[in-house]
């Protein structure tokens, strides 16, 4: 077996204390690595300098779904304690598709009670698949209780996953937007919590310009890899879409730069048939970027620090090597990068010579 397909050789050592608890304030304020790939130069910055490291007329690429707050405490009927983390808010004709976090053995028919201002809401088990995933049957308004009483879903590395008021700012981009179809995502797109007002007007200066893409965020981003061997990973499916002069534009482009790994999962969906799609529907993918799989759609990517043994950790690697991808983690830790979701971002730079 090749030692890109091995789940342990994306394993780098990280001091705990460089886990970011809160993101850099002001936001463009927190650091930025940029590796040029032509030259193999790194150069350390800070978010707000991100003007300067792209072309004139560059184009941004990046993910505006919201993050919704999905977690909601609940009792089973026996009065223990349990929570519910909703996956999407839209009930998917058998139910809504959810983890569940209690004690005990979970089965079909078991039931947990949502109390809100309005009453009781009863939830019922109705299905669970092979990945841990329950689809449960509401029968109330879940609307009003997630406004009530959700919760944003930090991840469990930031303050043991317990999310406060500021979170609700925190963990959510500037650019972020409702969704038509009332769902949303479960983890920021984090790259993008980098940009302020001000950046964006220092890069229209440029004539860099923003073009959103929406892929809610579900498991197939964050759910962890537990295969030896990284090629049986099966990607869980997610649901994006781009507006159709949007991916005009796009295509067009002749520099593109991804804001986060979602964004690029989106492009490289459908750059294999770029001129047929014609943007405005709702797409599903399960695409998983590794070493050995080809990126065509990007010139320059935006993105944070991943975790150890993570899909994201993988999709870098597929950009510029597995290896020098852990070098430039080895530098970022020497020099005190903050890391994951609040923490710092990188910027690499492709040698276009490799760029399709």
């Amino acid at each position: 077996m090749e030692e890109d397909q091995l789940l342990k050789s994306y394993f780098y050592d990280l001091p705990p204390e460089l886990i970011a608890q809160r993101p850099a304030d002001p936001r463009d304020s927190s650091r930025l690595l940029v590796f040029d790939e032509a030259s193999g130069t790194v150069e350390h910055a800070h978010f707000r300098d991100l003007p300067k490291f792209l072309p004139p007329k560059a184009t941004l690429v990046l993910n505006n779904s919201r993050v919704f707050p999905c977690r909601l405490p609940a009792k089973k009927t026996t009065g223990g304690k349990a929570e519910i983390f909703f996956l999407s808010l839209k009930d998917e004709g058998s139910g809504h598709p959810c983890l569940i976090k209690t004690t005990g053995k979970k089965r079909v028919g078991d039931q947990f009670i949502l109390t809100g201002s309005h009453g009781d809401i009863s939830a019922t088990i109705k299905k669970v698949n092979d990945e841990g995933v329950f689809t449960i049957s509401i029968d109330g308004e879940l609307s009003d209780l997630i406004e009530e009483q959700g919760k944003v879903p930090i991840p469990p590395y930031i303050r043991s996953g317990e999310s406060d008021a500021q979170d609700l700012l925190d963990y959510q981009t500037l650019y972020a937007r409702e969704d038509l179809e009332g769902t949303g995502s479960v983890a920021a797109p984090t790259a993008g919590l980098h940009f302020t007002e001000k950046v964006f007007s220092d890069l229209a200066v440029k004539e860099i310009l923003p073009h959103h893409v929406t892929l809610h965020v579900g498991l197939g981003t964050f759910r962890p890899v537990k295969v030896a061997n990284i090629m049986d990973h099966k990607m869980h499916e997610e649901n994006f879409y781009v507006e159709e002069s949007v991916w005009q534009n796009i295509i067009n482009s002749n520099y593109r730069v991804a804001v986060g790994t979602t964004s690029l999962r989106v492009l490289e969906s459908l750059w294999p048939t770029k001129d047929l799609y014609q943007g405005g529907e709702m797409r599903g993918t399960d695409i998983f970027l590794h070493p050995g799989i080809k990126v065509q759609s990007i010139n320059a990517l935006m993105t944070n620090f991943h975790l150890p043994e993570s899909t994201l950790l993988m999709l870098v690697s597929a950009l510029i090597g597995r290896e020098k991808t852990l070098e430039l983690y080895e530098i970022a830790v020497k020099e005190r990068y903050r890391f994951f979701s609040y923490g710092d971002a990188m910027l690499i730079l492709r040698d276009q010579r490799r760029v399709v």
